[in-house]
C-alpha cells in the first residue's frame, strides 16, 4: 500500500509505462519516414553507379535491424533488473520458474524469424547485384597477377583476333594502372587471374569479386558519376599484396575511345593472357 491508501505505488506505474515507454520508443526509431539517402552511409563512400545505391541500401538495412533488436533487448534486460529486483523490506525468495515453454518457444522462433527475414533481402538484392547482360555495351577482361592489374578493352576472356576496337593496359607494383570506363554505359566485368586469388575492388562501386585461377567470375555495372576513384585487391596474395592497387577513371565516351586509341598507337592492342590457359606471374 502507498501512504495515501492506495495500491498504486509509484514503482507499480512505472511498471506499466515502461513497456509503452518502450514501444513508443521503437515505433519513433523505426518510422520516422527517413529514406536511405536520408540515412548516414555508415561508414561506405558515396555509391557512383546505378547499382552502388543497392549495395549502401542493404548495407544501411542491416544496420536499422541490428539497432531494432539491440534496442528491444537491452530495453528487456533493464526492464528486468528494475522490476524483478527483490524488495527492500521482504526476506522472501522471488518465485523460482523452471520451464515455460511458451518463452522457450518464442525464444526459438524469434531468430529464425530474424534470419530468414534476412536472408530474403540479401538473397534478393545478390541476384541483382550479380546478373549480366548478354549484350553489355562495353566488356573488360581483368587479370589479376602478383602483383597488379592488366585490364583487356573490349575483349573477353577468349580475345576476338579480328576485333579492332580492342586494346590492353597493364600496371606494375610501382605503377598503378587506371581503368578508363565510359559515364552512363554499361560495363561487364570478366574476372580472371594468372596465379592466385586475388579480389576486384573498385571502391566507390560498392562492389567486389574474386578474382579465381581457372574461373570466370563476372559482374556489370553503369558508372553514373565522372571522376577519378582508387581501386584495389581485397584479397591477401602474397608478399606485395598492399601494392596491389589500380585507379579508375569514368570519362565521357569520347574520351575514353580516344584512350584506347592512344593505346592501340602504343602498339598495346589485342590483349594479354588472361591466365585461362596460361598460369605464372606476370614477368612485369
Amino acid at each position: 500500500m502507498s501512504p495515501n491508501g492506495s495500491d498504486r505505488s509509484p514503482r507499480r506505474t512505472m511498471r506499466r509505462k515502461l513497456p509503452q515507454a518502450l514501444a513508443l520508443g521503437l515505433v519513433i526509431a523505426t518510422a520516422t519516414g527517413c529514406s536511405a539517402n536520408d540515412l548516414p552511409r555508415l561508414g561506405l563512400p558515396s555509391p557512383v553507379t546505378e547499382e552502388g545505391p543497392l549495395v549502401l541500401h542493404m548495407w544501411q538495412g542491416s544496420w536499422i535491424a541490428a539497432l531494432v533488436v539491440g534496442v528491444l533487448m537491452w530495453g528487456l534486460i533493464i526492464w528486468s533488473v528494475i522490476f524483478h529486483r527483490r524488495s527492500r523490506t521482504g526476506v522472501q525468495i522471488p518465485p523460482q520458474t523452471r520451464y515455460n515453454v511458451p518463452i522457450e518457444a518464442l525464444y526459438t522462433a524469434v531468430p529464425i524469424i530474424i534470419v530468414s527475414v534476412l536472408f530474403y533481402f540479401v538473397a534478393r538484392d545478390e541476384s541483382r547485384l550479380i546478373s549480366v547482360s548478354e549484350k553489355p555495351q562495353h566488356t573488360v577482361n581483368v587479370v589479376g597477377f602478383q602483383w597488379s592489374w592488366a585490364f583487356n578493352y573490349e575483349n573477353t576472356e577468349n580475345p576476338d583476333p579480328a576485333n579492332k576496337d580492342a586494346a590492353y593496359e597493364v600496371g606494375t607494383p610501382k605503377e598503378a594502372p587506371t581503368l578508363y570506363l565510359p559515364v552512363n554505359e554499361s560495363v561487364q566485368f570478366r574476372l580472371t587471374s594468372r596465379d592466385v586469388i586475388h579480389d576486384f575492388w573498385p571502391i566507390n562501386f560498392l562492389m567486389k569479386m574474386d578474382v579465381v585461377p581457372g574461373v570466370v567470375n563476372k559482374f556489370e555495372v553503369t558508372p553514373t558519376v565522372k571522376g577519378e576513384y582508387k581501386g584495389k585487391c581485397a584479397e591477401l596474395c602474397g608478399v606485395d599484396h598492399s601494392r596491389m592497387l589500380f585507379n579508375v577513371k569514368v570519362v565521357d565516351r569520347a574520351e575514353y575511345d580516344k584512350h584506347l586509341a592512344e593505346l592501340r598507337a602504343k602498339g598495346q592492342t589485342g590483349a594479354v593472357p588472361s591466365g585461362i590457359t596460361t598460369m605464372g606471374s606476370e614477368e612485369k
